[in-house]
Order: C-alpha cells, then structure tokens, then sequence
C-alpha cells in the first residue's frame, strides 16, 4: 500500500495510525462456532471492498461473512456489515474493536461457521469484536507517522558523502537518482524542516539546493 499523500494546505489530522502488515488469518472458536477472522491494508474503499468479495468467494458455504473497515487516517470512511446477523451484533462491533486499537486502512472479515449452540446478542457482540481484536495480535500492526517530503539535489562530488552523513545521522532516504546532479528523496518530521536546511548548508558548504513538498505517511 502506497503512503497516503495529502496537499500541504490540508489540515494536519493525526501524526500517526496504525494499520495491518500484511494480510493474514486468525481463528477462534466460541460454543462450536467457528470465527475466522481476515484482515488486510486497504489503502481505498474500493480495495476494502474487493477484499471482503474475495474471502466471500472462498467461504461460499458458510452462514455469515461479517466485515467492517476503515480508510483514512482520520477515519473519516468507517463501514460495518452485519451480514445477516442480528443488527448490530457483528459489523459494527468488529468496526469498534478496529478503532478501539486505532487501526485505519484495514478491513476485516470474520466468516462464521455455526456450531449449533445459539449466542445470543451478548455472545454475538463479544465473539465478532473478540475475533477482529485476536487477529490485529496474531497477525501484527505496524506503525507508520506522517513526515514532509523533502529534496536535496546536490553535484555528484558531494553526493556519496552527503548521502552516507544522512543515514549516519538517522535520517530517513527515500529514494537516490542520478542525472547531471543527484537528488535524494527524504522523509522528515515537520518540525526538522528548519533545522535539517541549517545542518545541510553546513554539511555541503552551501552547495546544495532543498526543496520542501507535500506530506505523506510512512511506516515506522
């Protein structure tokens, strides 16, 4: 999944989120029921939605396929489907327990298998939030902060030690290209900005031109 990039003039939102790192299963049982909770990223509603038709299409004799998710990083698309449970018994508390735990780009589908043995609404409500909760531990989250992306160009003489001073000091180098200069691609914290042009002056003797853009999310 791409990192989602905002225009500078966007509102800041949130410094960080968590989402999954990669897709993966987890089963629980509850009184013979079995819940088999899928997570995976989805960077769109639409990769949310491919998803739960997939995992759908491999459990085609189950009873339910519940799913919930959330896209952005201000959860502003947040979407449950009970899928033919009780109201409110299996998407909406899978959609709580993902943003109890902060977790955004991520969808979740739990397919039931039913046991025989009747849960009720209580059971219902704790099995879906439960098995989505067991999930994020069993397959993982990761982390991924929001940074400014940054430019440096520089001649290649100054490059190679340029390049080796900003790993050394911790910085993080997105991307290297050469042509008749060389630009190297960073990710900053926005509060670096300022002292990162006063450490590359120094650094290059002036040599060297910075060039300030958008923002994005990158995992930690």
């Amino acid at each position: 999944m791409q990192p989602e990039q905002r225009p500078q003039h966007e509102p800041e939102g949130p410094a960080e989120y968590l989402t999954v790192a990669a897709e993966g299963v987890h089963e629980t049982e509850v009184n013979r029921s079995r819940f088999l909770c899928a997570l995976a990223p989805a960077a769109t509603e639409a990769e949310a939605q491919e998803f739960i038709a997939r995992v759908r299409k491999q459990h085609p004799g189950a009873n339910h396929n519940c799913s919930a998710y959330v896209i952005g990083a201000d959860a502003s698309i947040q979407k449950a489907n009970d899928d033919g449970e009780p109201g409110g018994t299996a998407g909406v508390p899978m959609l709580q327990m993902l943003l109890r735990r902060e977790v955004r780009y991520t969808v979740a589908v739990v397919t039931r298998y039913f046991g025989g043995v009747k849960l009720g609404a209580g059971g219902l409500i704790r099995a879906y939030g439960g098995a989505v909760g067991e999930a994020l531990d069993a397959v993982g989250t990761v982390t991924r902060r929001r940074f400014r992306l940054v430019t440096v160009t520089v001649g290649h003489e100054r490059a190679g030690r340029l390049e080796n001073d900003l790993r050394a000091t911790g910085r993080e180098v997105r991307e290297v290209r050469y042509g008749a200069e060389v630009t190297i691609e960073l990710g900053l914290p926005g509060a670096e900005v300022a002292e990162f042009r006063r450490w590359l002056a120094d650094a290059t003797a002036g040599a060297a031109h910075v060039e300030v853009g958008g923002e994005a999310f990158g995992t930690v």
